[in-house]
């Protein structure tokens, strides 16, 4: 099968499959601009997207998938040290762009292609190996540069089944959301997902809740800080009455805020777990029970496991929190030019290393803690999960964000320490309210107000910055 199986052969030309923004395209449409795109990459072995919030990126992207080029997205607001880094580490031939007075970065080491919506064509070549490289996604270099991590057109498309099947995503979707091009959520699942499933697009621009009301969508994709915000807005989040999936990803959903989304809306939000190496590996499925502090089980073909620090196995009884190892077909082909942290990730007998900490039921529900380095809170002897303080502040009236990190301390090792956007509430006052929400140990010792947490593109909260 096609990795873009369905816009590679759907002869349906009514308007509006994709639409980014103000902009549609049938499927016809699409291919044909694709396919002139494809015809400009011939021969070429990558080339790198200026992945903006367009129609350009998703025709960029589907002509280079089309002609077996791999595609190296950037950031559209990528820095100059950033973008040059993503340029050279790769090694991208050329960068599609859109047309002059709609680009947004400067490369002037590279030939530029300009995507051209105005020129079509009906060529089509051979479908490529199925272990060729698709993306090469780069990290978010929170330590050190960004890495190159490589993935197939094999695990993409492993990925996308897996998700089909759990999700029941099918051409009879309107598919909506607001997320970035450059990652896997916004460009794996809400960009190439439809182009292999079948189902319309909407991307909205910019996630407001007014723009989710408005599309009328059956399936709904988005990061808790967006759902965050249509959950405060109640007349945009009745609006998805009509959706049938909610779906959150890339972090953590604050139980406050998929409770609130469950009264306004009828449905519950679908949590689901994955990375950049990993793709999606495991979710919660439409037509089975759903959990707010929990992921959902593993895709076809994708095996868990937990182990503690030294790598010895733990049980699956629920409680017991230990790094999650993942193996399957999703997972990535390695960090380019990086052997060393190619065998830093992977353990002797093949599992990826994920960093993040989870438990695992006796059922095979997944909970995710967080990563071990930030959210896993050893203090006083206790392993502590940063995420279930968060949300026992985060139901506090007066605390709209949260996060808790663990600050070296003399006598305990860590103290939990938490910051928080709230409404002036006294730090003695939400100390005491976790302590009567959780365990004593799991208090805060150290409530620090701040305007703002510092957020990433996708909205995860960048603890390493805490401290600043």
């Amino acid at each position: 099968m096609r990795l873009l199986s369905w816009l590679s052969e759907s002869v349906d030309e009514r308007p509006g499959a994709v639409q980014i923004n103000d902009r549609g395209v049938s499927w016809v449409e699409l291919r044909r601009l694709a396919a002139a795109v494809a015809d400009d990459l011939h021969g070429l072995d990558r080339v790198a997207v200026e992945a903006s919030t367009d129609l350009a990126t998703v025709v960029g992207v589907a002509g280079a998938l089309l002609a077996g080029t791999a595609v190296v997205p950037v950031p559209p607001d990528a820095g100059p040290r950033e973008r040059d880094h993503i340029l050279r580490d790769s090694g991208a031939e050329a960068v599609l762009v859109p047309t002059p007075g709609q680009r947004r970065g400067d490369y002037p080491d590279r030939p530029l292609i300009p995507v051209d919506l105005t020129r079509r064509a009906d060529s089509s070549r051979p479908e490529p190996d199925p272990a060729d490289t698709a993306l090469i996604l780069y990290t978010s270099g929170t330590t050190g540069a960004p890495k190159g991590v490589v993935l197939s057109r094999r695990a993409i498309a492993a990925c996308l089944d897996g998700l089909a099947d759990a999700w029941g995503w099918t051409p009879d979707d309107l598919l909506v959301h607001g997320l970035p091009l450059f990652h896997v959520h916004g460009l794996v699942l809400g960009a190439l997902g439809p182009l292999r499933l079948g189902s319309r697009l909407h991307h909205v621009g910019r996630p407001t809740p007014e723009r989710y009301a408005g599309a009328a969508g059956s399936l709904y994709f988005g990061v808790p800080t967006i759902w965050s915000r249509i959950a405060a807005a109640p007349a945009a989040a009745r609006a998805l009455r009509s959706a049938r999936l909610l779906v959150s990803g890339s972090a953590a959903l604050p139980t406050a805020v998929g409770t609130g989304l469950a009264t306004l809306t009828g449905r519950r939000v679908v949590q689901r777990y994955g990375m950049t190496e990993t793709l999606i590996t495991v979710s919660a499925h439409a037509d089975g029970p759903h959990r707010p502090d929990a992921v959902g089980l593993p895709l076809p073909g994708v095996r868990t496991r937990l182990v503690d620090d030294d790598g010895a196995p733990l049980p699956a009884g629920g409680e017991t929190m230990g790094e999650l190892q993942v193996r399957g077909p999703t997972l990535f082909d390695g960090y380019l030019h990086r052997p060393e942290a190619d065998a830093a990730s992977r353990t002797s007998d093949g599992w990826f290393r994920t960093g993040d900490v989870a438990t695992i039921g006796p059922d095979g529900w997944h909970r995710i803690v967080g990563r071990a380095a930030t959210d896993l809170i050893k203090s006083g002897g206790y392993r502590i999960g940063a995420g279930e303080v968060e949300d026992a502040l985060l139901a506090h009236p007066g605390v709209r964000e949260a996060a808790v990190v663990g600050i070296p301390d003399s006598d305990l090792g860590q103290q939990v320490t938490a910051y928080v956007v709230s409404d002036g509430v006294a730090e003695s006052e939400l100390i005491d309210f976790v302590a009567r929400q959780l365990s004593v140990h799991k208090r805060p010792r150290q409530v620090r107000r701040v305007d703002a947490l510092p957020r990433n593109a996708l909205g995860k909260v960048q603890k390493s910055r805490l401290p600043e």
